[in-house]
């Protein structure tokens, strides 16, 4: 199992983080690699705006949605892979925001 103290091996994961080239040990998942990175707003909410990162980081609670390759998942669920393009969870306007 992977102990983010004390990794199992020195090889390392290359991925993006948005417009940012980063690399993780292998074994790491998304939301572990972006916290090392000093990443912590994962995404944002659909009501306020307001800046949200893990918080519970067992797959409880939701608030490391992360964008992968298009695809919106768990940061604290998913394993860290070679050449993943993760993004921020934006919220979407509705047509009614929209016009606003």
């Amino acid at each position: 199992m992977f102990d983010p103290l004390e990794p199992e091996s020195t090889d390392q994961v290359q991925f993006h983080f948005e417009d940012r080239r980063l690399s993780a040990p292998r074994g790491a998942t998304v939301a572990s690699a972006l916290l090392g990175a000093g990443i912590t707003a994962f995404r944002e909410t659909p009501v306020s705006g307001a800046a949200r990162g893990p918080f519970c980081l067992m797959g409880a609670c939701y608030d490391c949605l992360v964008s992968i390759n298009g695809v919106t998942v768990q940061a604290c669920m998913t394993p860290i892979e070679e050449g993943l393009q993760v993004c921020r969870v934006r919220p979407r306007l509705t047509e009614n925001e929209d016009k606003a």
